[in-house]
């Protein structure tokens, strides 16, 4: 279809047609702004794709033109040529994790949310340590229904965001609780300022932070998260759609840096048949385990 841009615009009396009309105009309208922003998509994912591999060509070609290279400056070359290629298997991982949130949930199972968010943490200890950073930690249990590969993945990509675009010695808030059946988890930063403007378009996929003027950031989290490739809180804003989450990125007002919640729905309870032996004959007894055990760990 080549004509979305063209609407009815049906003048006349506000009657049945016209509104009739005014909805297939609102329908084409939102059917041209989603193929348009695939297009854009498959633009900056095939420009995204062919960096690496044009500098790993490049590099390749160099050394091997090089009358004069060495053992040991061959060898630079082809490391740096690795790094590109394992740059180029993260982003496609990162792609496939997008579509795969952007596809929703096909089955969901208890995760308890401040489990998922100790077990990032503790892979994180070495990253914290490195970039000197204070990370201010509550977490309480907080129950929810959904795929566990992808919270963790949204989990992951909130913080190593927080860890990534943050100041010499900042600090990172992170905290998990459950507020009116929700498990809601926030994550903060001590970071660059960024305006509400341009909050937004951080959710976008190749959108990557950094302070207003500056180069996009090309660095990454050292635990390989996709923040430096521009995907990280797009990744997460499909997960929490597939989760029918709420995701809000708002700046913070003091000290610059940013403020992520990210609250799940309500758990629905979970009833188990468990099959019970009465004089020597069978039944079943019905008994409501989750999430009436919100103090109890079902996911480590």
């Amino acid at each position: 279809m080549t004509n979305l841009h063209e609407r009815l615009a049906l003048a006349g009396p506000d009657d049945d047609v016209r509104e009739l009309a005014d909805m297939i105009d609102s329908l084409f309208a939102r059917l041209d702004a989603s193929l348009q922003a695939q297009r854009q998509f498959v633009a900056n994912a095939s420009h995204e794709l062919r960096t690496p591999l044009a500098r790993s060509r490049t590099l390749l070609e160099v050394a091997l033109r090089d009358p004069g290279a060495t053992p040991d400056s061959l060898r630079a070359a082809c490391e740096r040529a690795i790094a590109a290629g394992a740059e180029q298997e993260r982003l496609i991982e990162a792609l496939l994790i997008l579509a795969r949130g952007q596809r929703g949930l096909a089955r969901r199972e208890p995760l308890d949310l401040a489990a998922i968010t100790r077990d990032v943490l503790a892979a994180r200890g070495a990253e914290i340590t490195a970039r000197g950073l204070d990370v201010q930690v509550e977490l309480s249990p907080a129950l929810l229904a959904g795929d566990a590969a992808l919270a963790e993945r949204a989990v992951a990509n909130l913080v190593d965001n927080a860890f990534l675009h943050n100041v010499p010695g900042g600090t990172v808030w992170v905290s998990v609780e459950s507020d009116g059946g929700r498990a809601v988890l926030t994550v903060g930063n001590t970071g660059a300022e960024i305006g509400p403007d341009a909050v937004g378009r951080l959710l976008l996929p190749f959108q990557r932070g950094g302070p207003p003027g500056s180069s996009r950031t090309r660095s990454r989290s050292r635990s390989g998260g996709d923040d430096g490739l521009g995907l990280g809180l797009s990744i997460v804003a499909a997960i929490a759609a597939a989760h029918e989450s709420g995701l809000s990125i708002t700046p913070r007002l003091d000290g610059g840096g940013l403020t992520a919640r990210l609250a799940f729905p309500p758990a629905p309870a979970i009833t188990l048949i468990t099959p019970v032996l009465v004089g020597g004959g069978r039944t079943d007894d019905e008994c409501t385990v989750w999430p009436a055990g919100a103090g109890q760990t079902v996911h480590s």
